[in-house]
């Protein structure tokens, strides 16, 4: 688990965000509270800030999942998408809660984040033991 491995876990959790957003992106722009544009997608669309400052901020977790892992000694597929799936349900979900909670942003919107923290760390994980 290297270097090649930590870029490939990002990208994957990159990607699944994309199309998780892309399906999910009604009732998430609703629950957020995301002004839209004319075509109905989010005003800041055509920025690079959320794109680049998400890839980033998913860099920054894959490399702690890859240190979590190797200091665990999580090699397997198996363990690779259960410890990536209990990174996010059990780190990551829980702040999205109780940040949207302080908030008083619905619960669907923990809902639709959690989700993909949730799953994305899952295939992270997995990809990470694949290198």
């Amino acid at each position: 688990m290297g270097f090649v491995s930590v870029i490939a876990a990002a990208a994957a959790a990159f990607v699944f965000g994309a199309v998780w957003y892309g399906f999910l992106s009604k009732p998430w722009m609703e629950a957020a509270s995301v002004p839209s544009d004319e075509k109905g997608r989010p005003a800041n669309s055509s920025s690079p800030v959320p794109y680049v400052t998400s890839a980033v901020c998913i860099l920054v977790v894959t490399i702690m999942m890859r240190h979590t892992f190797a200091t665990s000694g999580i090699e397997t597929l198996g363990a690779g998408f259960v410890g990536g799936l209990g990174i996010g349900a059990f780190f990551i979900t829980p702040w999205i809660v109780l940040n949207n909670g302080y908030a008083m942003r619905p619960p669907v919107l923990s809902a639709i984040d959690g989700g993909y923290a949730t799953i994305g760390c899952g295939l992270a994980g997995l990809v990470l033991v694949l290198f």
